[in-house]
């Protein structure tokens, strides 16, 4: 079904480093004239690094947004001019202290990304799996969390988990490995 919104004007456009603020008017197919205020973000990446049969994750952050720290698998907004399996990296270096040497496989959950908008917010989400050698010391104080990958211990890290990016990313990586987790209920 194909409906012919048509865009009248750009009233407001706010450019930051972050985002846009736009405010635009808008004429539904009925001839209806709606004011229509969006956010356009820089797009997502999110990596799941995985050694030695375990999830780690970087110790909890603050998030301004819910007023605490919270349990996130590493991640950022991809820099304008850069492809998404080239952030991967920076952001293991940046929130885990992993050499891009130490990257055994990096692997795409999801290969053109996933919208992630709304009414009000649009941007892209790239998800990768990135198994690192066995090896390479992953320095402890860059750990919040080291999970086992059995279908008991997904359930309890999603339970913890409270960024709906890193859940999401979380349940398709386990659909895609057979290692999803069982639900009691």
């Amino acid at each position: 079904m194909s409906e012919n919104w048509q865009v009248g004007d750009r009233f407001f456009n706010l450019n930051t480093h972050w985002l846009t603020l736009i405010g635009e008017h808008w004429q539904t197919p009925n001839g209806e004239a709606l004011e229509y205020w969006r956010v356009e973000k820089a797009d997502s990446v999110i990596v799941l690094p995985v050694q030695s049969q375990h999830l780690l994750l970087p110790p909890p952050m603050f998030r301004p947004g819910i007023g605490q720290p919270t349990l996130d698998f590493p991640g950022g907004r991809l820099p304008a001019g850069l492809r998404p399996e080239d952030a991967a990296p920076q952001i293991l270096a940046r929130e885990l202290g992993i050499e891009v040497g130490a990257i055994a496989q990096l692997l795409p959950i999801n290969t053109r990304g996933w919208s992630i908008n709304s009414s009000f917010s649009d941007q892209t989400l790239f998800g990768f799996v990135a198994h690192l050698k066995p090896t390479f010391p992953v320095p402890p104080d860059h750990i919040g969390l080291s999970v086992p990958v059995t279908s008991a211990d997904i359930q309890t890290l999603l339970a913890q988990l409270r960024c709906l990016q890193c859940r999401a990313l979380l349940l398709e990586w386990c659909m895609q490995t057979a290692t999803a987790p069982t639900f009691e209920g």
